[in-house]
This record gives structure tokens, C-alpha cells and sequence, in this order.
């Protein structure tokens, strides 16, 4: 299947879910670029369509896997219908229209000795996505995402996300259901603060842990703060007020994961 004309009624679809208001109402949202497509296929995302640039052809690293996808509409596109769909300036040649898949907490909730981040308010798209490629690599078991957070489908935080978003449970939900729910489960419920009990290598990352993330600006909502069974210091040496989102929860993680495995 071919498509010319950037002025298709299916490629307006297309391009119209860099926009979150058209993602929610589609159920739907956009991959671009050969690594993201091809994590997606591998992972068995339920992708609706894959275009491609005619004028490149298919990349290499997807064509094997194009034969074991059932369903999907393969098709060849123009560099212009390419551009339009594109949230960058340099577009790649090749996007997944993707269909929203319901992810479940209760897979989270269930799962012995969890390690989970759980974000509240952190809005940077980057941030998100870089906590969830984070989460990733360290093994976590899942990402929360409390209101006021990036949406997970904008393009930036799925690009940031580096592919990660297909390798986890990623769920969006609330926090002040979700939390207490957690707890009942056994699960500590941590948070950084300056003002935190003790340091981040002091503290016991065994058992169920689920590890609380706020803005840079306002730390968790005094919500989220209520819930918090305790607070944890990263110390610093130098003289930065304070890390990220992402570079916090990062060093949890990774504290959290080289304890685990000890």
C-alpha cells in the first residue's frame, strides 16, 4: 500500500496525535524512528500501521520482523507525509501508529519485593522518559505516573524512554488510590528530602519498595507527602542545591538494585 498525498484523511490522523487531546480521543499515539519501531514490533505493541519513506525503502533492521506481525498495514509514504507526522526537524524515515494498550496496576500491586518509582508532578517529558529507561536498566518492576506528570505518549517522553516503555509496566493513574493500596501490600513508600532521615546507601533497599519522585520545583504534592512511610537524603558534596528528577531517581535505583543483588 502507497500513500502520495500529505493531504489524506488518514495521514491528518496521523499527524494530528502529536497532540495529546487527538491521542486520547484516537487511542493512539506515534513512534518514530527505526530503533523505537523496531522495539515496538519486538516487544508485540499492538501497532496498527507502519509507514515508511518510498524513497529509502524499508530499513533492514525491520524487514525480518514485519513477516511475524499479524494485522499491520505496511505503507509506503512520501517525504513530505513523513515530515508532517514528525516532531522533529530532521525526521526519520520510518513511524508505528500504535493502539493504547491498558496497562494494569494490579500486575505492580502483586508483585513480591517490588521495586517501583513513582512519579508525582514531574512534568519535564524528558525527565519521564529518562526515569523510565532508568527504572529499565536497574530492573524495576514498574513506573507510576501521578497526576501533573508529562503524558506518557508525547513524543519527547517516548523517545526519552529510548524504547524502555515497551520492556516495563508503565501505568498512569492516582496516586491517593494507588498509594495506600501499596501499602496495605507491604510495600515502603519512600520519598527524598532534604531534610530525609538518612542517607540513600544507609538505607535498606530490600523488600517492596516504591520510591517517590517529585518535581524539581515543588518536591511530591503535601498529598503524596502524607502517605510517605520515610525520607531518604542523597548526599552531595558539592555545592549544587540539588539533582533532577531523573538524576535522583536514577541513583535510587541503581542503590537500590546494587543492594538487591548483593
Amino acid at each position: 500500500m502507497e500513500i502520495m498525498s500529505p493531504q489524506n484523511t488518514r495521514v491528518k490522523e496521523w499527524a494530528g496525535l502529536q497532540e495529546k487531546k487527538h491521542r486520547d480521543k484516537a487511542r493512539k499515539y506515534i513512534v518514530e524512528g527505526v530503533h523505537l519501531v523496531q522495539e515496538a514490533l519486538l516487544a508485540e505493541a499492538d501497532v496498527e500501521c507502519l509507514a515508511y519513506d518510498l524513497d529509502k525503502g524499508m530499513p533492514a533492521e525491520l524487514k525480518g520482523l514485519l513477516q511475524s506481525v499479524q494485522g499491520m498495514d505496511v505503507i509506503g509514504v512520501t517525504a513530505a507525509i513523513i515530515s508532517k507526522c514528525s516532531s522533529t526537524n530532521t525526521p526519520q524515515p520510518v513511524f508505528a501508529i500504535v493502539r493504547k494498550e491498558q496497562q494494569a496496576v494490579e500486575a505492580i500491586l502483586a508483585k513480591k519485593d517490588s521495586l517501583v518509582v513513582v512519579l508525582d508532578g514531574v512534568q519535564d517529558p524528558g525527565n519521564v522518559g529518562t526515569i523510565i529507561r532508568s527504572a529499565d536498566a536497574a530492573g524495576a518492576d514498574g513506573v507510576i505516573l501521578g497526576q501533573g506528570c508529562a503524558d506518557l505518549y508525547n513524543p519527547k517522553t517516548i523517545r526519552s524512554t529510548m524504547g524502555s516503555m515497551f520492556h516495563l509496566p508503565v501505568v498512569e493513574g492516582d496516586l491517593s488510590e494507588i498509594l495506600p493500596q501499596a501499602r496495605e501490600r507491604g510495600a515502603l513508600l519512600v520519598s527524598t528530602s532534604l531534610q530525609g532521615e538518612e542517607s540513600c546507601y544507609q538505607h535498606d533497599f530490600h523488600g517492596s519498595q516504591w520510591l517517590l519522585i517529585g518535581s524539581e520545583g515543588k518536591g511530591i504534592s503535601p498529598e503524596t507527602a502524607r502517605l510517605v512511610d520515610k525520607s531518604i537524603i542523597i548526599p552531595m558534596a558539592g555545592r549544587a542545591e540539588s539533582l533532577n528528577a531523573a538524576m535522583a531517581a536514577t541513583i535510587l535505583l541503581f542503590e537500590g538494585m546494587r543492594q538487591r543483588e548483593a
